[in-house]
């Protein structure tokens, strides 16, 4: 059967899924890996990738390019996201990207993708195992530099199902970086940051009616993150964490705990990734909005947490493009 492999390149960290399918269409991992290279380092601010954050995911995707040849890839579809589409200087990025993923298979694709696409991308992958009766299903995909609001009713492996969706500008580095500089963060650094979270998450929430939803299913390192530590896990394990729910009121203690937390009290945590210590707070608060909303505007009460996200998506649509 056809081996294919998707990329996914975010503002904080660079994913692999190498994957086949099974008799029925489904995906049987191969390999699934993460690294963080923080690509979107000073992104924000500068407008361009910082020649190190660059070196740095040239290294993982070299290590990565290894793998696929290994697996006798026959696709690769790389994606890059937030950071991707703020960076004046991204053709050197590609440029990058075109040299080392050509090893692989010649028509090797790489490309920046807009915000809509990311989203329909992470929600076809988030709830292909889901029952479609827990639909309709919002899914947010809380990234390093901006987060996805998917609103739809597909579940059981659809393809597609999404009915809106919205790519907001707040993520856990851009947040980081933009208002919470001390260690642990001051007080009015956390009003600011709940302030301009709120402003950026109006305008999905304003774009995507999610009253109807009755599941919330959340994905990326954030959300995957917080299960871990509201289950009470030593170390983070990824076959607990798929499909966990987590109780909102569970849910706000943990986040509420990583906001007034040190970063070396963060790592001393079994679960926490050593890649997310510094930006955990700024997804904490972000997850605590977008818990809010969610609670107030469709009376969710539970976050599902998806291990499988935009990487299965894209490596679906190599295999099924409809």
């Amino acid at each position: 059967m056809t081996v294919v492999a998707a990329v996914d390149c975010g503002t904080n960290s660079i994913r692999l899924l190498v994957a086949r399918p099974d008799d029925s269409g489904r995906l049987i991992d191969i390999h699934r890996e993460m690294r963080v290279v923080r690509l979107g380092q000073g992104v924000d601010a500068t407008g361009r990738f910082a020649d190190e954050a660059i070196g740095r995911t040239r290294i993982a995707l070299a290590d990565y390019v290894e793998i696929m040849r290994s697996h006798r890839v026959e696709q690769v579809r790389m994606v890059a996201t937030s950071a991707t589409r703020d960076a004046s200087n991204r053709d050197a990025f590609f440029g990058m990207t075109a040299e080392l993923l050509g090893c692989v298979v010649p028509d090797a694709i790489a490309e920046v993708i807009t915000g809509d696409e990311e989203a329909r991308l992470s929600f076809r992958g988030a709830v292909g195992e889901l029952d479609s009766a827990q639909g309709p299903f919002v899914v947010t995909d809380l990234g390093g530099g901006s987060t996805e609001v998917v609103f739809g009713g597909t579940g059981t492996g659809g393809a597609d199902g999404v009915r809106a969706a919205f790519s907001a500008d707040i993520g856990c580095v851009r947040l980081t970086e933009r208002c919470l500089p001390s260690d642990p963060p001051t007080p009015a650094e956390v009003s600011a940051a709940q302030a301009f979270t709120r402003e950026r998450l109006a305008e999905a929430f304003a774009a995507v009616p999610v009253d109807g939803a009755r599941t919330w299913v959340g994905v990326a390192g954030t959300m995957t993150t917080l299960a871990a530590l509201g289950a009470g896990l030593d170390t983070y394990d990824p076959e607990v964490i798929h499909l966990s729910r987590i109780p909102l009121d569970d849910l706000d203690q943990v986040c509420r705990r990583l906001v007034s937390m040190t970063r070396a009290d963060r790592a001393a945590l079994g679960p926490m990734h050593p890649g997310r210590v510094d930006v955990i707070g700024g997804g904490s608060l972000v997850t605590m909005e977008l818990a809010r909303e969610l609670s107030a505007r469709a009376g969710i009460t539970e976050l599902v947490v998806s291990e499988h996200d935009i990487l299965d998506g894209i490596a679906l649509g190599l295999l099924d493009p409809r």
